[in-house]
């Protein structure tokens, strides 16, 4: 089966500084994998290159079997151009830790937006899989208000169903519960553990141990830009092999 993820050996540095040293990493179809470490280790950094955001200094990411960004010929990579790479990321769905809606438009505007503009989906048909997905994060009712009238919670899960609504084989979720009050937390959680259990696969960044436990296939711990450990959440999380874990996770239990 071909991985939806595959990360070989992807370097990134940011002039003289490493953030990413030496990734491999591979996520299969349906998977849910959090990322978790301490800040700075690079787990937001590696997320963003997988969809290109981040251009890699060195390796190669290959998102269902396509490799991001890039063409190789004879074994050297030439970067895609930029519209190119934006038809890639129509595939990939991206939820900020901060919401990125339009304050001018109303939800339903907010989730129909690349859908019509980018896909050129029929506005109707646009709007009835807004409405869908709107019941599915339990906002049906705030279709017609604006961001600001939201909640924090309730501004991610629009972020959310905004991504969903391009029908992409892939969503990346960066820390989308840190900017959110603690009671709000909950909520956004819900609709993320409603989708792993549609089989989507997700690339999750994220301090919510609880979360990790119960939702994800595989956690991969993350330090000074490596993978210190991987495995399933009872390994990492519940009997974790490596000092560097053991040390993060006592700041956390």
């Amino acid at each position: 089966m071909t991985p939806m993820i595959e990360a070989r050996d992807v370097w990134k540095s940011f002039g003289s500084l490493d953030v990413l040293k030496g990734i491999n990493l591979e996520v299969a179809p349906g998977e849910v994998t959090c990322l978790i470490g301490p800040s700075g280790s690079g787990k937001s950094t590696l997320l963003r290159c997988v969809n290109h955001l981040e251009k890699i200094t060195a390796g190669r990411l290959f998102v269902d079997g396509d490799l991001i960004g890039y063409r190789e010929r004879d074994g050297v990579l030439h970067e895609m151009s930029e519209k190119n790479a934006a038809e890639q990321r129509r595939d990939i769905g991206m939820v900020f830790q901060n919401f990125n809606l339009f304050g001018h438009r109303t939800v339903l505007e907010n989730i129909i937006e690349a859908p019509v503009h980018v896909k050129g989906q029929p506005v109707e048909e646009a709007k009835a899989r807004a409405m869908e997905l709107l019941a599915m994060v339990g906002l049906e009712a705030k279709a017609g208000v604006y961001p600001i009238q939201l909640s924090g919670g309730q501004q991610q899960r629009v972020a959310i169903a905004r991504a969903v609504a391009m029908d992409p084989k892939l969503m990346l979720f960066d820390e989308p519960t840190s900017a959110l009050d603690p009671e709000l937390v909950g909520e956004v959680l819900r609709v993320m553990r409603d989708l792993a259990d549609q089989g989507m696969t997700m690339l999750v960044v994220t301090h919510e141990m609880a979360f990790a436990r119960e939702v994800a296939d595989k956690v991969a711990f993350m330090a000074e830009g490596r993978i210190i450990e991987y495995g399933t959440p009872d390994e990492v999380l519940g009997n974790p092999r490596e000092e560097r874990t053991k040390a993060f996770l006592s700041t956390l239990f």
